[in-house]
């Protein structure tokens, strides 16, 4: 190896960083419920060596991270790096898995238990997708977007290999939760529709996954390797309080390629004639009902989420 390349820093800025837990990359709940039955990491370790060639099944955002990676033919846009409370033997089964998929994955950090996402800052990363809600909850804080995976989602469907789909909700994901409080603390509906319309022409506040559809349109901008990006708006919000949504991303100058105003219809159904590779909710009750569908993750943002 060129040794200038090896100690050369990494330009994340320029790049669309992910990181991404082990259990949400590949399934490793099989070994999990190892760890959970005998609470010693050593069973766990062990397991994971004596499994070391045999490489592990697809995860949940598997197919978003073979996509993401598709963006780099050509030149280095994307950088996904494995950032997880496994341990360092077992890390060594995660690269090897990689390698056998064909997914160009160098960075990893494995803290054996401790709270990986702390290492979210020097590696300006756009998102951080995990199974543990403390390390979600941790980054959101943080200011990072971030999603704890649902594992038992439906994979995604491979329909679209040269498209890199990602659906989103709006309130407290890609908005603020202002218009959810409203809701929940000022009258129900009634109150938000009538919120809602009176600040039509007035931007909503950035929710935490702003800067990822920043990202995404950059990406989309650059991409000179035959994929591409599909965004989607996915909200209970129906007729009149769309205008103040489609307003907002106007205002921001962000644009989705689909918007569904539901209106409190079943979000599943309809996501799955999207085909994504992921879909980010703040309501547990929409990530689950999603979860029969497609990939899906629980953003834990806003006054849904405030209490434990």
């Amino acid at each position: 190896m060129d040794e200038t390349a090896a100690l050369a820093p990494a330009a994340a800025d320029a790049r669309l960083v992910v990181a991404i837990s082990s259990r949400a990359l590949f399934d490793f709940e099989e070994e999990n419920r190892v760890f959970e039955a005998g609470g010693d990491d050593r069973d766990y370790m062990r397991l994971q060596l004596e499994r070391l060639d045999v490489p592990a099944r697809p995860g949940v955002a598997f197919s978003l991270v073979r996509k993401l990676l598709a963006f780099n033919a050509g030149a280095p846009r994307v950088d996904v790096v494995v950032l997880s409370r496994n341990d360092p033997v077992s890390g060594m089964r995660v690269f090897r898995s990689a390698q056998h998929y064909g997914l160009p994955i160098e960075r990893g950090m494995f803290s054996r238990g401790s709270p990986p996402w702390r290492y979210l800052g020097p590696l300006k990363a756009n998102l951080f997708l995990s199974t543990n809600e403390d390390d979600v909850r941790a980054a959101l804080d943080a200011g990072v977007a971030a999603a704890r995976v649902a594992t038992h989602s439906r994979h995604a469907a491979e329909t679209h290999p040269d498209e890199l789909r990602i659906a989103f909700d709006g309130d407290a994901v890609l908005f603020s939760d202002e218009a959810e409080r409203v809701y929940q603390q000022e009258g129900g509906l009634a109150a938000f529709q009538a919120h809602e319309v009176a600040r039509s022409t007035t931007p909503l506040p950035p929710g935490p996954f702003k800067p990822l559809l920043e990202a995404l349109h950059r990406l989309q901008r650059a991409a000179a390797s035959g994929m591409r990006v599909r965004t989607a708006l996915v909200t209970a919000r129906s007729a009149p309080a769309h205008e103040r949504a489609i307003r907002t991303l106007m205002a921001w100058q962000l644009e989705v390629d689909e918007a569904m105003f539901l209106g409190g219809l079943p979000k599943g159904e309809f996501l799955r004639q999207f085909e994504p590779d992921f879909f980010f909710d703040d309501q547990t009750r929409h990530v689950e009902h999603a979860a029969g569908h497609v990939p899906a993750g629980h953003v834990a943002a806003g006054i849904s989420n405030a209490a434990r």
